[in-house]
């Protein structure tokens, strides 16, 4: 016999909740660079040093977050942003 979900476990089911852990890929990838260059941004000190959980290495998303806000902004002027400002 099937049991019929109430709206409110249909929903619970839908809740996303992000990680609030993310592995060596996944930081990488959320900060929008591949691994190797994330690697060097963590040796350099411009991301986060990892946690350990058991043997498992995660990077704090909230972290990652923080120290991406500190990293400087790029202000040289796009080159077509210069031609549609022109324009």
């Amino acid at each position: 016999m099937k049991t019929q979900k109430t709206d409110c476990a249909l929903h619970a089911e839908l809740v996303f909740y992000a990680p609030r852990g993310l592995s060596r890929d996944e930081a990488a990838r959320y900060i929008g660079v591949g691994t190797t260059k994330f690697d060097e941004m963590v040796a350099d000190g411009r991301m986060p040093r990892p946690k350990r959980i058991d043997g498992r290495v995660v990077w704090d998303r909230l972290k990652i977050e923080a120290f991406f806000s500190d990293l400087p902004d790029d202000d040289a002027v796009n080159p077509l942003d210069r031609m549609l400002r022109a324009a």
